[in-house]
């Protein structure tokens, strides 16, 4: 069942982390609406814990987690999945998950331009409000678009790209009662789809024959 922001902490506090761009953003969120932020250009691996130092939060005492899965940067979005999943295991704890493009996309209202984010080989993560999240080719992103700032990318943004706020400071108020956030029962990093790895049947190495 997917929920809105308010709905996850009606029944108590809990935490966002968002660790998507290149600033990572902790929240402590109060049933009554009361939120506290912090934020570090640390890496995720050191911004995460310097920010729940910053709120005083303990993660064994926390109700309940919200964060992103992506899309964005890779290392950041597993580095705070494995620390929710430490941190369920030494006390259960219900843990939602959302998009940063669905994020974006819902903050800016009536306006429709998709939201995009390098998904490298040359594509796009697009998320648009008919179609929801694809991986797009970048031959075929023909349209005006809007990207997080602090989101890095490889590929050369398409043309008239508008780099928009992705400080959830300004953007979690405006979808407080947006339905984006969905029950996650294994925290980790979004992909489109699972990786597919090649096998391979080992042979000791033998020196060739001398002929």
């Amino acid at each position: 069942m997917i929920i809105s922001p308010s709905e996850a902490v009606a029944a108590g506090p809990a935490v966002l982390v968002d660790c998507a761009s290149a600033v990572v953003q902790v929240a402590a969120l109060e049933p009554d609406g009361g939120v506290r932020w912090a934020r570090s250009e640390s890496e995720a691996g050191l911004g995460l814990f310097a920010c729940l130092e910053d709120l005083s939060i303990e993660p064994l005492k926390v109700g309940a987690w919200i964060y992103c899965r992506g899309p964005g940067s890779i290392l950041g979005i597993r580095t705070a999945a494995m620390a929710l999943r430490t941190w369920r295991v030494l006390r259960p704890a219900p843990v939602y998950a959302y998009f940063s493009l669905e994020m974006v996309a819902r903050a800016r209202g009536e306006n429709r331009m998709p939201v995009i984010a390098d998904a490298r080989r040359d594509s796009w993560h697009v998320f648009t409000m008919d179609e929801g999240l694809r991986r797009v080719p970048s031959a075929d992103v023909a349209v005006a678009c809007a990207m997080p700032e602090g989101f890095r990318h490889w590929t050369k943004p398409p043309p008239g790209t508008e780099i928009v706020s992705y400080d959830l400071r300004e953007l979690l108020p405006r979808v407080w009662h947006e339905r984006l956030l969905t029950p996650c029962g294994e925290p980790d990093a979004f992909l489109h789809e699972e990786p597919n790895y090649v096998t391979w049947t080992p042979r000791i190495h033998r020196a060739p024959d001398a002929r």
